[in-house]
């Protein structure tokens, strides 16, 4: 029997270089007028030129635009809560605009339900349950990367419980999106490396998770393909628009691709990591990614080989065995070229910490869930041994 399965994503994707131009114009796009608009960013994007420029061609449509900068890296629950309340709130704008990384997009998708739901950001953890639709939301990535501005996602960390936990609901879809790889060329290479994987790493999971459908199965290997065959490009040359282009389509594909199937233990184990030792998501994830593998490898065999073929990493006459162990190889290459950490020692953690971080990572039951195989407090804790070496 057929399994059902249902997948929903954003009405308008604009894609193409420079398209961020045509953001006034697409506009019209949007279910409402708009005449406040609440602009959030990160300082990166006024230090470039990029967030005047688009202020300037908003208020020549006479729009009132009001920039937002105070969103935390990998904001916690009280930063998203207080920047709404002494900023959002009162400006009460018709629509949200966010342009950065994954945090103030995810930041943005709240601000924009929070205009029109009356409970506390602490009522939603968890799956569908914010009530009402938000004002429009337009997002415009600017790394390649969390695949946010296709998800019904959003990720706050919880100081309090050291730990990240997601938000989700059809609700935090935005209405535009806005694809300029143009906005990626400046990326360090630190940040295309973590963020390149963890799109890789969408992907991946997404297409070994035990909701893999045929929708999530079609983004997911798109999105490898592309961000496999283009990563090491866009790190060495990142004024290579081709590289970046191909790498900010692969990040939206692995977006899709979660949103349709989700992904597994990599995020799970990651999110203790971030909110205990401030690792960054991307490299938290990568490092995870080849022993979460190895511990599935019995379970997902057959799906590695089909990825290393589609990679063209493994030869036609290998076993599955064999094609799989070299996809496993070429994730430890990439980790090494891409200087990602493989030491969770550098960033504090040590043996007494192993327990705790288990024990955290076993209350992120949406991810774990997906999953091909059950991980056990011990399974988990050997997992983060292997990275103290």
């Amino acid at each position: 029997m057929t399994a059902v399965y249902h997948f929903q994503t954003v009405p308008h994707i604009v894609h193409g270089p420079n398209s961020l131009a045509q953001l006034p114009e697409r506009l019209t796009l949007l279910d409402r007028p708009v005449r406040r608009l609440a602009f959030i960013t990160q300082p990166v994007m006024e230090a470039n030129g990029v967030a005047g420029r688009v202020v300037a061609a908003l208020e020549q449509k006479d729009i009132q635009v009001l920039i937002v900068r105070d969103v935390e890296p990998e904001p916690s629950i009280e930063n998203v809560e207080s920047v709404y309340r002494e900023q959002i709130a009162p400006f009460a704008p018709d629509a949200v605009l966010s342009i950065g990384g994954g945090s103030v997009l995810d930041a943005a998708k709240l601000f924009a339900v929070r205009l029109t739901n009356a409970q506390p950001l602490r009522e939603w953890l968890g799956i569908d349950l914010i009530a009402s639709p938000g004002v429009p939301l337009i997002l415009v990535p600017t790394t390649a990367g969390t695949g946010s501005e296709v998800t019904p996602n959003a990720i706050v960390t919880l100081p309090d419980e050291a730990l990240k936990v997601g938000i989700v609901s059809r609700h935090l879809l935005p209405q535009l999106v806005i694809l300029d790889a143009t906005l990626t060329l400046d990326l360090p290479k630190p940040i295309t490396a973590a963020t390149g994987m963890d799109a890789f790493i969408h992907a991946l999971e997404s297409y070994i998770s035990t909701k893999a459908n045929p929708v999530s199965d079609m983004y997911a290997m798109e999105s490898m393909r592309l961000i496999g065959a283009n990563l090491l490009e866009a790190y060495d040359n990142g004024q290579s628009l081709k590289a970046r282009e191909a790498m900010l389509l692969g990040s939206m594909y692995g977006g899709l691709a979660l949103t349709a199937a989700g992904t597994a233990a990599v995020h799970a184990l990651a999110y203790p990591l971030g909110g205990m030792f401030n690792v960054t998501h991307g490299v938290a994830n990568s490092m995870l990614l080849p022993h979460v593998m190895q511990f599935n490898l019995d379970a997902i065999e057959a799906r590695l080989a089909n990825v290393a073929h589609a990679l063209a990493i493994a030869h036609h006459d290998d076993s599955d065995a064999q094609a799989a162990e070299k996809l496993l190889a070429r994730i430890r290459e990439w980790t090494a070229a891409l200087a990602i950490p493989q030491d969770l020692r550098r960033f504090g953690v040590s043996e007494d910490h192993l327990d705790a971080l288990a024990v955290a990572a076993s209350k992120v039951k949406r991810l774990l869930g997906n999953n091909p195989k059950p991980l056990s407090l011990d399974d988990i804790k050997a997992i983060y041994r292997r990275l103290l070496p």
